[in-house]
């Protein structure tokens, strides 16, 4: 058979397995050609950020900006973006915080591009980046590639927030480090909502509160432009709390999401959390969601208490689906309670080694043990992640973790609803986060960004159309 014929069968069987979402479509601007390319450097640069127009590239050189990067009524259009970089590689354009302001603040801003910026709080009171609350809107945002730390002085102190609409915000590769909270999206009350976000690929942790929140929903402001579908995808994140979090009251989970609209538009949407790497919390569970919440192909490891809390906290939990993830908490793994009865929460597919691995919920073709007995089914859920020997290593011993086909039937709606952890397809027998067993052909685990995944080709690069060859 010609290379040309299994390079076609390549194509079709790599659709057939699903294909992502990406940042092109949520936050319209990767397509984007500078049209005008404006090189800036800390003395000139504020003079030009009110004339930056549709298809408008401003470069700004390395050095210390100390004036923020105050944005206001400024949008590019689809296809024709607005983007503001600092330098590929060597010094970086360092935002420096102060008392007075948000350091990036936004206001009636859109399709805009926002990437390779330092932003170093300075232990000072503003922001890292901020959609302002007397904004009307802040839509088709990317924020990519961002170093954000030094925004610690108190728990009320954010790297990323939103207190206005929001819609079609794509957050990517951003490292986040020991801010008072991570990412905050939406407001406290339930308005201003976030809607239609793409959250990938990033690195949060040791926050004071959370890594990151998305609140709870009131109603969607699709007057103002919201879509009325607005499901939102968390994946491939890595969140820690392994230090430096609140205590008592003030303790937070790593990631909590809330109630999409209770009625009406939006009501039906979900939140998709996927192939993210949740380690350790002291004080508060890993995760903890209410309403419609999608979690699947997740690794959790919380030594300290409960993983996973599905739980009434604005409203109650709806419709729930967790599959195929790996726990190892010395609490409770997978907890669901207090779910609206006209819903089904149910629990299929995951492996769970706890003291409590599974409690509540509609439970179906998993394993699971005691917190102890963790590594009689993984390959090391007691190493550490740093240095060359006795890393941690969820990865299924042969034969540990696999079964009987699970029942995976409604399942397929959702994306990538059928790849690994890795990104690599599953067989359907095996319990947990990844699709394999045996040693990790994968990413292995630590406390930095995930690396992104190229689509499955074949390993000796499509010359023998042997299926055996297929690689990730």
């Amino acid at each position: 058979m010609s290379r040309r014929v299994w390079i076609l069968i390549l194509l079709i069987l790599v659709a057939e397995v699903g294909s992502a979402t990406t940042a092109a479509e949520v936050g319209v601007c990767a397509g984007t050609v500078a049209e005008r390319v404006l090189d800036a450097d800390p003395s000139t640069y504020r003079a030009l950020l009110d004339t930056l127009g549709p298809g408008d590239l401003l470069r700004l050189a390395a050095g210390t900006y100390g004036e923020g990067l105050p944005l206001a009524g400024v949008s590019g259009e689809p296809g024709r973006c607005i983007v503001i970089e600092g330098p590929a590689s060597g010094a970086a354009a360092v935002f420096t915080g102060r008392d007075c302001c948000n350091t990036v603040s936004l206001e009636n801003v859109s399709y805009l591009v926002i990437r390779r910026l330092e932003l170093d709080g300075q232990g000072r009171l503003g922001d890292g980046v901020k959609a302002e609350g007397t904004a009307d809107w802040v839509h088709h945002l990317t924020l990519e590639d961002l170093t954000i730390h030094g925004h610690g002085a108190d728990q009320q102190i954010v790297g990323i927030n939103s207190k206005c609409p929001a819609w079609n915000w794509v957050v990517r590769r951003n490292v986040v480090e020991g801010a008072g909270t991570g990412m905050y999206l939406g407001n406290s009350d339930g308005e201003d909502s976030f809607v239609a976000g793409l959250i990938e690929h990033n690195l949060i942790t040791g926050t004071v509160g959370y890594n990151l929140q998305i609140k709870h929903q009131n109603a969607r402001e699709t007057g103002l432009g919201q879509p009325a579908q607005g499901t939102t995808i968390i994946r491939h994140n890595v969140f820690s709390k392994a230090s430096g979090g609140s205590t008592g009251n003030d303790a937070r989970p790593n990631l909590l999401v809330g109630h999409w609209p209770l009625t009406g538009t939006g009501a039906d949407d979900d939140f998709l959390i996927y192939g993210n790497f949740f380690y350790q919390n002291p004080n508060e569970a890993l995760f903890q969601g209410e309403g419609n919440v999608v979690f699947y192909d997740n690794l959790l490891v919380n030594d300290f208490g409960t993983a996973v809390n599905v739980q009434p906290h604005n409203d109650l939990p709806r419709r729930v689906r967790l599959f195929q993830n790996t726990v190892v908490a010395g609490a409770t793994g997978l907890r669901v309670t207090g779910g609206d009865p006209g819903f089904t929460q149910e629990v299929t597919g995951n492996a769970a080694f706890a003291q409590t691995p599974l409690s509540g919920g509609t439970q179906t073709d998993n394993v699971t043990d005691a917190h102890a007995a963790a590594g009689g089914y993984l390959a090391n859920p007691d190493g550490v992640l740093t240095g060359a020997v006795d890393r941690l290593d969820l990865y299924p011993l042969p034969g540990a973790l696999s079964g009987a086909a699970i029942d995976l039937s409604g399942l397929e709606v959702w994306e990538d609803w059928d790849l690994d952890f890795n990104s690599a397809p599953r067989p359907g027998t095996l319990r947990g986060g990844y699709g394999g067993e045996g040693a990790n052909p994968g990413w292995q685990l630590a406390l930095e960004r995930k690396p992104e995944v190229d689509p499955v080709i074949f390993a000796d690069g499509f010359e023998s159309g042997d299926l055996s060859a297929w690689a990730p």
